[in-house]
């Protein structure tokens, strides 16, 4: 294993690594990370700090997995457990493919609020046009010069809203104090899980042990450490862009906040953005379901189940735009949804990667790993179950 990169090394294992956050910056971080700073200001960023870190760690660890024992994470699970527990596969299995589906709700809509801010055109005709588009190029497999292309107008949409963040010139002092010291205010909880579920994207976990061949460990983590950065960079100035918008929050409202601010072009680009964003998604999502599936339940790409799935969750998506459902209340279940879903996959992933039998002692995790991946377990199992109990206490159910 090198023990340093060249700077074309690095750059590439940085792009190969970029999947990663074009994955999970998505219209859920516009949306959740918006809202965050436009009502709490700068009090939530903790959140972000925590996640953007805890991405690090577990996609760090999911890769690991895949570079010392040649198997994805799901194959890594359904060869140790599998035979004794294949029920549990098959509930995880529907647990991430329940994820995707809240996902893929929250993708149409974000993608089709993105094109009715640029074109004006009916919501149900747009949603309608998405989905053919979607179908169509996963139907036939051509979806990653699209995704490319789509994940470089998202990233210039996120250089813009680093401009706004710079221009609201937040205190220095109240900003470090954001960035590392936990609040939860009134009203903050299932803002607080989807800034957390919507940057550890729990199928992302599944999506990088899968693409992590080949690599040293070297590349690998200087590629995922720099590239989620970036993401979480981006996420943190999305947050502190959306101080700027006072009274409710919707797309119309920040789209006409960023053109008030840098001119017409600006809410230009966040429109056009919001549709990258959630038509990027709308592509991965369906196919991390299936991808999970495949290697969870050993399923071929040629089989019915596997197309089945991505269909389905694609349906899903489809079915909450046609029915004309508001989007922002959508958007922000989906990452409190996969918020909770979280603890769990990381489970699975914590005994995957002290996995005695068939991974190296070099490998595996040190000490000091377990205890940060014990706390995002703990952390993100305390947040929902609290979650549920305020919902509970409040008659929700």
């Amino acid at each position: 294993m090198p023990k340093s990169l060249s700077f074309r090394a690095g750059l590439g294992s940085v792009l190969f690594w970029s999947v990663i956050s074009a994955a999970f910056i998505g219209p859920g971080t516009v949306t959740t990370c918006a809202m965050a700073g436009s009502g709490f200001g700068l009090r939530l960023l903790w959140a972000l700090t925590f996640s953007t870190l805890g991405t690090i760690l577990l996609q760090e660890a999911a890769a690991r997995v895949t570079i010392a024992s040649g198997l994805s994470l799901g194959e890594l699970l359904t060869q140790t457990y599998g035979p004794r527990v294949r029920w549990l596969m098959t509930v995880l299995f529907g647990a991430v493919a329940l994820g995707c589906a809240a996902y893929q709700a929250g993708n149409i809509l974000g993608a089709v609020s993105g094109l009715a801010l640029l074109t004006g055109v009916s919501s149900q005709v747009l949603t309608v046009g998405v989905g053919i588009v979607c179908v169509a190029l996963l139907w036939q497999g051509s979806t990653r010069l699209i995704a490319n292309f789509l994940g470089l107008i998202v990233f210039a949409m996120g250089l813009c809203f680093a401009y706004v963040a710079v221009s609201v010139s937040p205190n220095t002092t109240e900003l470090t104090t954001a960035l590392f010291m936990p609040a939860l205010p009134d009203g903050s909880t299932v803002l607080v899980i989807g800034l957390i579920g919507t940057t550890i994207v729990p199928y992302n976990l599944f999506l990088g042990s899968g693409i992590g061949q080949g690599q040293s460990l070297t590349e690998m983590r200087f590629g995922i450490a720099l590239a989620v950065l970036i993401g979480g960079f981006i996420s943190m100035a999305i947050l502190v862009s959306g101080m700027l918008v006072t009274g409710d929050f919707s797309f119309q409202t920040f789209e006409q906040t960023l053109s008030a601010r840098l001119g017409s072009w600006a809410g230009a680009l966040f429109g056009f953005g919001l549709f990258a964003a959630g038509f990027t998604s709308a592509l991965t999502a369906p196919l991390a379901a299936a991808v999970t599936g495949r290697s969870l339940l050993g399923w071929s790409e040629q089989s019915g189940r596997y197309r089945a799935t991505w269909l389905i969750v694609m349906a899903i998506g489809l079915t909450f735009g046609l029915l004309g459902v508001k989007p922002i209340p959508v958007i922000i279940l989906a990452q409190a949804a996969n918020g909770l879903l979280l603890p769990l996959v990381t489970v699975f992933l914590l005994l995957a990667v002290n996995n005695k039998t068939l991974l190296p002692a070099q490998y595996r995790n040190r000490p000091w790993q377990n205890v940060a991946m014990l706390l995002v377990v703990a952390l993100t199992a305390f947040l929902g179950l609290r979650n549920v109990w305020l919902a509970i206490a409040a008659g929700q159910f």
